[in-house]
């Protein structure tokens, strides 16, 4: 009853200022899904929801630091803005979607047990935080199998919450990073695109 987000959100994404400008500018050019196995919220296009400074932070990180093979991904960081209907989202914020995803858990092991295949399991980096999510990818990507088998309507997006960063002060409950991702699956949830203005302190 509840599974259908209403409203429209902003989401940000970090790419390479050419890119951002073609996607903006010409009509039918779009993101294209990431489908990388340790994804944390399965595939999609990835954005952050109102968040312009991690946007552009991860862009900078990302030119900074590019994967091997990759080293002019971006040549000059920017941020693509844009306006979201998340549609029916696997919110994984919400009580019943978490229960959705532990049942999705218990598939894919039962699955990787008939077929005697190792489970993928998430990396921790050197600060302990979860950054390569091979195991919760593989949950996520199982959810959208079991709704097809089931005929079950795809969903749109994908929705969560991720905690990152050193602790923004001592004993502290949040961490410098903490932020809320998106990831969309059905690119028609994209209602629009804009360049971010530069908001200068007066």
């Amino acid at each position: 009853m509840y599974s259908r987000r209403t409203g429209l959100i902003l989401g940000f994404h970090g790419c390479d200022k050419e890119i951002r400008d073609r996607i903006v500018s010409e009509k039918g050019f779009i993101l294209k899904p990431s489908e990388n196995i340790y994804d944390w919220l399965g595939n999609g296009v990835y954005f952050w929801e109102n968040n312009h400074e991690r946007a552009l932070k991860f862009a900078q990180e990302l030119m900074e630091n590019p994967p091997k093979g990759k080293e002019n991904l971006i040549k000059e960081p920017a941020v693509l803005g844009v306006i979201i209907d998340l549609g029916y989202c696997l919110d994984l914020m919400d009580s019943k979607f978490l229960e959705i995803l532990k049942i999705s858990y218990n598939f894919l092991c039962k699955s990787h047990q008939d077929y005697d295949t190792k489970l993928p399991v998430n990396v921790r980096n050197e600060k302990g935080e979860l950054l390569r999510r091979n195991l919760d990818c593989a949950v996520i990507q199982s959810v959208h199998e079991l709704n097809k088998k089931m005929n079950k309507p795809d969903y749109d997006s994908v929705r969560g919450v991720f905690f990152e960063g050193d602790d923004l002060y001592a004993n502290a409950g949040f961490k410098e990073k903490n932020h809320i991702q998106i990831a969309i699956r059905n690119q028609n949830c994209i209602k629009g695109f804009f360049i971010p203005r530069d908001f200068k302190d007066k």
